[in-house]
């Protein structure tokens, strides 16, 4: 039987993952008040909701980092056009 194997989310540091800070102190607190209960599904809901935000973040890094290589290709290509006019 192949079993889905179990991701452990990105070290919740709250200055890497602005889009997320609220819930992952609400993670932690949950942590906090149900030392026993965490390993047994207290805080299950939000370890989901958490690994949602981190998706979304990661889209939104993803294409604005994808805009600025496009951005970057396009200067480096208007360059070569230059240099290439000049020779």
């Amino acid at each position: 039987t192949l079993r889905k194997k179990k991701k452990m989310h990105p070290p919740l540091t709250p200055h890497r993952h602005p889009m997320c800070v609220e819930i992952i102190e609400e993670f932690q607190k949950c942590h906090l008040d149900h030392p026993i209960g965490k390993f047994f599904g207290d805080c299950t809901e939000l370890k989901v909701k958490l690994l949602h935000c981190f998706r979304q973040e990661k889209a939104v890094k993803r294409k604005v980092n994808f805009e600025q290589s496009k951005k970057l290709q396009e200067r480096l290509k208007a360059i070569r056009k230059e240099e290439n006019a000049e020779t």
